[in-house]
């Protein structure tokens, strides 16, 4: 059974959307990731930083324009939640990569699949 030139002219284009929206989407979660790794990165520094000062030492923390005195313990409450935040953060965004990733790729072998089989 062959398929009208119209009918197949809209199924790519469909598809060729699909996947185009999915390629842009991964670019952007790709980029969300290594902003959301350095941010990790960051909080590890400062943790670490912070661990190594004596508990009576005075942290300052920056409150918009101004800084406060703030507890070590509070520094690295603070530090450890920011964590785990991101930790779960940079889990959503591997699982919509990985989403993304396998729409990509279907879309993809559908393209193909409809140019090889879309001659006869």
């Amino acid at each position: 059974m062959s398929i009208t030139n119209e009918a197949l002219q809209k199924l790519l284009q469909e598809i060729g959307q699909k996947k185009a929206f999915a390629e842009q989407q991964l670019s952007i979660v790709k980029q969300q990731m290594a902003i959301k790794t350095r941010e990790s990165r960051m909080l590890q520094l400062t943790a670490s930083e912070v661990n190594s000062l004596p508990i009576d030492t005075n942290v300052y923390e920056g409150v918009g324009k101004m800084f406060v005195c703030t507890p070590i313990p509070d520094v690295q409450k603070r530090l450890a939640s920011e964590t785990e935040e991101l930790k779960l953060d940079m889990a959503n965004l591997d699982k919509k990569a990985d989403y993304l990733e396998k729409t990509y790729q279907n879309s993809k072998s559908s393209l193909e699949q409809v140019l090889r089989g879309g001659g006869t």
